[in-house]
């Protein structure tokens, strides 16, 4: 019994016909027949029953998925186990959103260079759509951003990132320990374009609290934003990004409605990390995992 069979097999339980499982793990459909047909030789049972040109579990073929399904994850773990001691040289590619590239990004980069030396980085800066359709083509390992919308990307939560109402600090609302967004109402409003999901989640903030500001521009990137804001043209809502008060701009809680976004790191399930991106992706993991109060 081999690995790869293993692995046909809970392919074939998960799509549930020949045709669609071979596409799906890009091998021919003769080669998953005669794979499978040797493993219920092996086994002396038949694990699926074929209906047409689809393909049905067992009662036995359901009792050895529950087994295969243990092992392969047994077998996933302890091969990134051994990546993280040993895995440490090739490179990784990494995307993420704009807004991010101010905030926990310098820093998780740092800590994982220090860790992993050898490991090159490529950076992509890029909006929500364009990081699933690199994620989708293979065009970057991993992605840091809000969750993603992709039937083979998977995403998991890294920390949570608070947006505040950005004015600037001769605004009057600039005084305010915290602010309603209904108080911005009418207000002339600086912010990114709608593909940006930070666009996107900013919008149903403003719906959730009734609030309709007047949007005078749409920009790209979060400091030209900013820089606006700090000209008097208008406020904004945006995670604070390190060393911007200097610029004239007061960050100020919003007490209604909250104001979160999740930000976590995505990869593509039908594309198979290299050691250096399972690095990437366990130590950012990782990192996280250890440090709740993010």
């Amino acid at each position: 019994m081999e690995l790869t069979q293993l692995k046909y097999f809970q392919a074939l339980a998960r799509h549930g016909s020949f045709s669609q499982t071979a596409k799906a793990i890009m091998v021919s459909q003769s080669a998953l027949s005669r794979s499978i047909a040797k493993l219920e030789k092996e086994l002396a049972v038949m694990l699926f029953e074929r209906q047409g040109k689809q393909t049905k579990l067992t009662e036995a073929g359901e009792k050895f998925l529950f087994h295969v399904d243990r092992v392969l994850r047994e077998m996933e773990v302890a091969r990134q186990e051994i990546i993280m001691d040993h895995g440490g040289e090739g490179s990784v590619s990494v995307s993420f959103l704009h807004s991010l590239g101010d905030t926990y990004l310098p820093l998780i980069l740092s800590r994982f260079h220090i860790r992993y030396p050898h490991i090159g980085i490529t950076l992509n800066q890029q909006n929500s759509t364009a990081l699933t359709e690199a994620l989708m083509k293979g065009d970057t390992d991993i992605c840091l951003c809000s969750m993603l919308n992709g039937a083979d990307i998977a995403w998991m939560y890294l920390w949570s990132e608070e947006l505040f109402l950005v004015v600037p600090c001769s605004h009057p609302l600039a005084q305010k320990e915290k602010v309603r967004l209904e108080e911005i109402d009418g207000e002339a409003f600086i912010t990114l374009k709608p593909e940006y999901t930070l666009r996107q989640q900013v919008n149903q903030l403003l719906d959730l609290a009734e609030s309709q500001p007047q949007v005078i521009f749409e920009g790209d990137e979060v400091h030209n934003l900013i820089s606006l804001v700090a000209a008097q043209l208008g406020v904004s809502l945006l995670p604070h990004i390190p060393c911007t008060e200097q610029m004239g701009v007061c960050y100020i809680p919003v007490a209604f409605p909250v104001c979160k976004r999740a930000v976590g790191i995505a990869w593509n399930t039908r594309r198979p990390l290299t050691s250096a991106a399972i690095c990437f992706q366990q130590f950012t993991i990782n990192y996280f995992n250890s440090h709740q109060d993010v």
